[in-house]
């Protein structure tokens, strides 16, 4: 069965940014299955621009900042 974007619902969504770049914390669902936590990076191009790049390693500073977002997102997993 080919995804289906109709299907994947957003149930949670908080950023965190920087100068130059935005972590989103994100829950979603789809075709109402189990609820899932996806962490997304984007940085800033020389045009000041939000740009999709890995989410590889983070610091701590990167850590310490999402953290109580994916507290709050837990909730919503509940």
């Amino acid at each position: 069965m080919p995804y289906d974007a109709s299907l994947d619902e957003k149930l949670f969504s908080k950023s965190y940014e920087t100068e130059n770049q935005r972590l989103d914390i994100s829950v979603y669902a789809y075709n109402k299955g189990q609820k899932k936590l996806q962490i997304t990076r984007e940085n800033k191009d020389s045009h000041g621009e939000f740009q999709f790049t890995k989410l590889g390693r983070m610091t701590k500073d990167e850590v310490v900042g999402i953290l109580p977002l994916i507290q709050e997102a837990l909730k919503v997993m509940e």
